[in-house]
């Protein structure tokens, strides 16, 4: 059904962020960031299931119990048992009733409005953004930030025009970890950096994104469906109302991408965070419908294999019907790994340092060793207090989640499902980030550095030098080479 609509298209380059800036570091919030002597007036779009249990509870709790200086004033939703249930909620929370809007543009349109926050289906994230922007609001949006790669493209580049803040709601990079581990990376404590893994595997007898109940409520007198499919935007087609095409639309590819941009954009947003990558060079995608023909188009078994042009290979493999064993989530070097806790996303954020043999790092010293970091007992507490952080600053570049990071995973996530369903490799320029179909200049390119000899590339930030990166070939390896004029190589 829905492809990316412009997956040749040139895009302009984005400027990376470079090395791990201090506006990156920023992980907690002390409790003043987010006290002001001006209200932050918070309108939300789409308060459901995430919407109504992470923010717009997140926010009451900020507000009520830490003192943050805001109030949610503006509420849309197209279902209105949704729309009223948030209704209720803020006004026995905090004793003041917000406006409700049908349409999102006329939240976007009201002045008294200072920020917004985004939890609507991923095919309506990148329109509703640009328009908050262009309207002026600062926004927080879930993630994925976008449904397609040109759109996050075209949300970048709205977002650096605007000087207001977004911050995409991957809520685990507010957790100091990663920004632990990326240090790591770049003073050279694992040597060259090859590979990273990840995984978000899980298992249930209803199927993959089934959990999210569809009940008698929801009818077409209840759900503006024509605006809730976007048809006149253009972003879905026309289709009979369906209980399950609205309640858990993560099945079906015009408005979701199933575990790729529910639980894939997570993982590999924390890869990219702890490395320091940002846009791949080549990927490929897998998987199928393996088990679960309950009429979904989304695959229920997948994996991404992401190729990086500083020489880092990303794996991302996961099945919604087998959870039992689930991949480690590591980071390969050539002197070191990072092995991640198996519950790094949940109640226990920690690392395991596991060094190469002495005979390969040249150091007897490398020991096994276990870092705890700080743990993080509220995600979406952490990862709101870094936005309000961040406007109370009016400074977009403390985010955890930019714009930038969100355009990244999009691409790595998007690419390989557009690999699954067309077939196809995909290889994105390394200047233009234009995205091409695969062909044999990938693997050229690795050779012809090889036979030159070539020093290796390294991740954003690295600065270790030549550390845990230079070969030291055996003496034998003197004698390989062509003979020339007769001369074997050692005499030439």
């Amino acid at each position: 059904m829905s492809q990316e609509p412009s997956s040749r298209r040139t895009f302009l380059k984005q400027s990376a962020v470079a090395g791990v800036a201090a506006s990156q570091l920023a992980a907690l919030a002390p409790a003043s960031a987010y006290q002001s002597n001006e209200r932050l007036r918070i309108g939300v779009i789409g308060p459901g299931r995430r919407g109504f249990g992470s923010h717009v509870k997140t926010l009451i709790k900020l507000r009520n119990e830490k003192g943050a200086n805001l109030d949610i004033v503006g509420v849309n939703d197209v279902y209105s048992v949704h729309r009223d249930r948030a209704v209720d909620y803020i006004k026995e929370e905090t004793g003041q009733a917000p406006k409700t809007y049908k349409d999102y543009r006329d939240l976007l349109n009201d002045k008294e409005i200072d920020a917004v926050c985004i939890a609507t289906p991923d095919h309506w994230h990148a329109k509703q953004v640009l328009d908050a922007l262009a309207a002026g609001k600062h926004v927080y949006c879930e993630k994925p930030m976008t449904h397609h790669i040109s759109e996050a493209m075209d949300v970048v580049d709205a977002w650096k025009k605007s000087g207001k803040v977004v911050q995409v709601g991957v809520q685990s990079t507010s957790m100091p970890i990663w920004n632990e581990v990326r240090a790591l990376v770049n003073d050279g404590k694992l040597g060259k950096i090859v590979q990273f893994q990840a995984e978000s595997a899980r298992n249930s007898l209803g199927g993959m994104s089934r959990h999210n109940v569809i009940t008698k409520e929801m009818t077409p007198k209840t759900v503006d469906w024509k605006r809730w499919l976007g048809v006149e935007e253009g972003l879905a087609p026309d289709l009979p109302f369906d209980r399950a095409t609205f309640g858990q639309w993560r099945c079906y590819w015009p408005f979701g991408y199933g575990m790729y941009s529910d639980l894939f954009v997570h993982r590999v947003t924390a890869m990219l965070k702890a490395t320091g990558l940002k846009f791949p060079g080549r990927v490929v995608g897998g998987g199928g419908i393996f088990l679960e023909y309950d009429d979904r188009e989304v695959t229920d078994v997948a994996s991404i294999l992401a190729d990086f042009h500083e020489g880092v290979q990303g794996i991302v493999s996961s099945a919604m019907i087998s959870s039992a064993v689930p991949i480690r989530h590591l980071i390969r070097g050539h002197h070191g790994n990072i092995l991640f806790d198996k519950d790094v996303f949940g109640k226990r954020q920690a690392y395991e340092f596991i060094p190469e043999r002495p005979q390969v790092t040249l150091n007897s010293k490398l020991k096994r060793e276990e870092v705890v970091s700080q743990r993080v007992p509220n995600q979406d507490i952490l990862h709101f207090e870094n936005f309000l952080a961040a406007v109370k600053a009016g400074d977009p570049s403390l985010v955890n989640n930019s714009p930038e990071l969100g355009a990244a995973a999009i691409m790595v996530v998007n690419l390989g499902v557009l690999s699954y369903r067309n077939g196809k490799v995909f290889q994105v320029d390394r200047e233009s980030l234009e995205v091409k179909d695969g062909d044999k200049t990938w693997a050229a390119n690795w050779e012809k550095m090889s036979k030159e000899r070539s020093k290796p590339h390294h991740v954003p930030g690295w600065a270790a030098g030549d550390k845990g990166s230079i070969l030291v070939p055996p003496k034998y390896q003197s004698l390989a080479g062509p003979w020339i004029n007769g001369k074997a190589p050692e005499n030439t």
